[in-house]
């Protein structure tokens, strides 16, 4: 089917006047605020790590497009809600994208050319970009921080068709990957991503992958203080042996086994007492030591109980926190992962990183690698340039909508090349106050 842009698109008239739209609107874009994002890009150098980690294999007699022009037109497409490798096609010509890709003489690459360069990395490559990722995490901060907490956590990612190592998995009820995202707890800022097979991981994969990268940030910062939190599956003897081994703290979830209740029975009583004595919801604490078969030690178990008109409600956590409250450490410190959820959220829906739907799996993982760049640059726009305005807790898709997508039109000049926005644009004073965080 032919497509004919040249036709003009009549709407209802208004007071007595046609409507009349064209697509003759010459160099214009509907993505202005890539400008912003590529002055934090220098600043982070989170791309040109990455094409600093890989080799480049094609034969340079044909290439028209460097490493890092590539991953910075994916990266920014995925940024401003382009997530498919196929918008490379119409996008191409894009002023702004060519300004933010630094190339404005010549188009930028194709579908055909992206979907290349998702193919061509091995395995060695793909572990170089992981370590680059944590790098990039320490490179972040100006100084060692005292203590950092790494959040760890798996999100299912659906599969379709025959993708290599994609499994069933029962919990979820379909076919899928389970990547593992780590991130710093308190910051938010990604420190990996690891794509994975649908099933769950073993402790000695976890183990492996936690044992990774500590050792490069312990090489970093010898002095940092660390703990890992996690979810009731990444509770088992091969993380607790790495945390005693290492020096390290855990605070993580707890299967609620049988021997577990039966501890609390006298505490889940006493709270059904409560509840029917005061009328009220009622929460109480306790801790023992408990030691699983498959344990080396008794570690410190925290129950919460919890009680009202729908009944009981009964969690464990384990750690070797051992000069802090129980209430502290499972309010404060344990319920803190949940901010990990809304992480994820913005790496998964908002930014597209479950659109793994390439038949080889070192593929996916590289996809996975490029939304995991483009949420870093998205972190860092709204940690450094973001917190003194309406918009310094505003969600990743908040920011694509606001201050990313500004309709502009762009004139090249002999000397210059001028961007005009909409003189409309209802945030131009927060815009004119990002602008100058983004350049100091």
């Amino acid at each position: 089917m032919t497509k004919n842009t040249k036709q003009m698109m009549l709407f209802k008239a208004i007071s007595h006047k046609k409507v009349v739209v064209d697509f003759n609107g010459g160099d214009t874009t509907s993505d202005a605020g890539l400008l912003f994002l590529r002055e934090i890009e220098k600043k982070t150098g989170i791309i040109d790590r990455i094409a600093n980690a890989l080799d480049d294999r094609r034969h340079q007699g044909y290439v028209k497009h460097d490493l890092t022009q590539l991953l910075r037109q994916r990266v920014y497409q995925i940024a401003a809600g382009y997530e498919d490798a196929n918008d490379s096609n119409h996008l191409r010509n894009d002023p702004i994208l060519q300004i933010a890709c630094d190339k404005i003489d010549a188009p930028l690459a194709s579908q055909p050319t992206i979907s290349r360069l998702e193919n061509m990395f091995s395995r060695k490559d793909l572990y170089r970009i992981a370590e680059a990722f944590v790098d990039a995490f320490l490179a972040s901060y100006k100084k060692a921080p005292e203590a950092i907490i790494l959040d760890i956590d798996d999100t299912p990612d659906p599969t379709h068709g025959k993708q290599q190592l994609s499994f069933f998995n029962a919990y979820h009820g379909s076919y899928c990957f389970m990547p593992i995202h780590i991130y710093e707890g308190k910051t938010g800022k990604l420190i990996t991503t690891i794509l994975r097979t649908g099933k769950r991981p073993s402790g000695e994969e976890i183990a492996m992958i936690l044992k990774r990268i500590i050792r490069k940030i312990k090489q970093a910062w010898p002095n940092v203080g660390i703990i890992i939190r996690g979810d009731s599956h990444y509770a088992g003897p091969h993380v607790f042996d790495l945390c005693n081994e290492d020096d390290l703290f855990f605070i993580l979830g707890l299967t609620g086994w049988a021997p577990l209740k039966r501890n609390v029975e006298p505490l889940v009583k006493k709270a059904k007492a409560l509840f029917q004595e005061k009328g009220k919801p009622v929460k109480l604490f306790t801790e023992f030591e408990y030691q699983a078969a498959s344990w080396n030690a008794p570690q410190r178990v925290i129950c919460k109980v919890e009680y009202n008109e729908k009944g009981s409600n009964i969690r464990f956590i384990v750690t070797d926190l051992v000069n802090s409250r129980i209430k502290m450490i499972y309010q404060t410190i344990y319920c803190g992962r949940g901010a990990m959820e809304l992480m994820i959220k913005e790496h998964k829906n908002h930014l597209g990183s479950d659109r793994t739907s390439c038949n080889r799996f070192y593929a996916n993982q590289f996809r996975l690698f490029l939304h995991s760049m483009a949420y870093v640059l998205l972190h860092a726009f709204r940690e450094l340039c973001l917190k003194n305005t309406q918009f310094a807790t505003a969600q990743f898709d908040t920011i694509r909508l606001k201050i990313l997508k500004i309709g502009a039109r762009v004139i090249r000049l002999a000397t210059k090349i001028k961007i005009h926005l909409p003189s409309s644009n209802p945030y131009q004073d927060e815009l004119m106050d990002i602008w100058r965080a983004c350049i100091t």
